[in-house]
């Protein structure tokens, strides 16, 4: 997939009003071929998000322009690189924008789709799955293991099934 004019490899879904906002590290080579989200087969963040009914149905990568109707956005740390992230360039993650943005859409939740993400975004280590101390302006964060199929040892659905039930309660 070619960049778009901003030279993002896959286009920030954000807009204001929405309740949670995915934000992964970087997209996949498969995703940005297909310019899709989480994309590659073996990625189980489709089949997580409606496993743990944080969304009606299954979604196809392909569908992700509809989340915002559900109140769900997506967004990467690095938006200008693609592939895994031991192969990324040391400023590929641009974390000063992905606060610039949680500020200016104010969703109720950010969840990041790993450890790694979180550990770029919020300058320190991950020890726990699940609501972290810090806040962006009045957004709480959330820690979910990677979806991806090379962390699959990590795997556990059960903290995604704790942010499904944080949306419920409001």
């Amino acid at each position: 997939m070619k960049p778009s004019a901003e030279g993002h490899v896959l286009p920030d879904l954000l807009r204001p009003g929405l309740t949670l906002v995915f934000c992964g590290t970087a997209a996949g080579e498969r995703s940005a071929r297909e310019g899709a989200y989480y994309a590659h087969p073996g990625n189980l963040f489709w089949r997580t998000l409606c496993d743990a009914g944080i969304t009606p149905r299954l979604f196809a990568p392909a569908e992700f322009p509809a989340l915002p109707e559900l109140g769900i956005g997506l967004t990467d740390l690095a938006k200008r690189h693609s592939g895994n992230d031991a192969d990324l360039p040391r400023d590929a993650f641009d974390v000063p924008a992905l606060l610039a943005k949680i500020e200016r859409y104010r969703p109720r939740l950010l969840a990041f789709t790993s450890k790694a993400a979180a550990r770029a975004a919020l300058g320190r280590a991950v020890s726990a799955y699940g609501e972290q101390p810090e806040r962006i302006g009045r957004t709480r964060v959330f820690v979910l293991p990677s979806p991806s199929g090379q962390a699959r040892r990590h795997w556990d659905i059960g903290p995604w099934r704790e942010l499904a039930r944080r949306l419920r309660e409001g």
